[in-house]
């Protein structure tokens, strides 16, 4: 009986592992395809143009973060110390999209989260008024 618990707790963990790289890959391509245009391949954006995604504080509100990616950002936002005062369009990604390209965002160049975006989080955040 041990022993099946323990084969059923340790499959649930490489499964969200194996999910979370999962959706870290479908992110990679989304951010290829959407992203990299302004923030580089580098994640690092232009100085005082577009904010760099590299180690960028902003990403520490996950909150805030999946928002931008959903519903883009209009107006001024510090990171890193630097104020831009530009605009990101919505990119019209759906909920599934959003959290993997968040996942990849908040887990390269630098950047590391210990939870997992999912779709039911995005669709949490897509409800509040931020």
């Amino acid at each position: 009986m041990k022993t099946t618990l323990l084969f059923f707790f340790l499959s649930s963990i490489a499964f969200a592992q194996q999910s979370l790289e999962e959706s870290y890959e479908r992110g990679k391509l989304l951010y290829d395809d959407f992203c990299v245009r302004c923030h580089l391949p580098n994640g690092l954006g232009e100085y005082g143009l577009v904010p760099p995604l590299a180690s960028a504080d902003f990403l520490e509100d996950i909150k805030a973060t999946v928002h931008s990616i959903k519903y883009g950002i209009h107006g001024p936002i510090i990171v890193n110390g630097v104020e831009y005062n530009g605009s990101m369009s919505p990119m019209g990604l759906d909920d599934d999209e959003v959290a993997d390209v968040t996942n990849f965002i908040v887990n390269s160049w630098g950047n590391t989260s210990d939870v997992m975006i999912d779709e039911q989080y995005v669709k949490k955040v897509s409800e509040l008024k931020l």
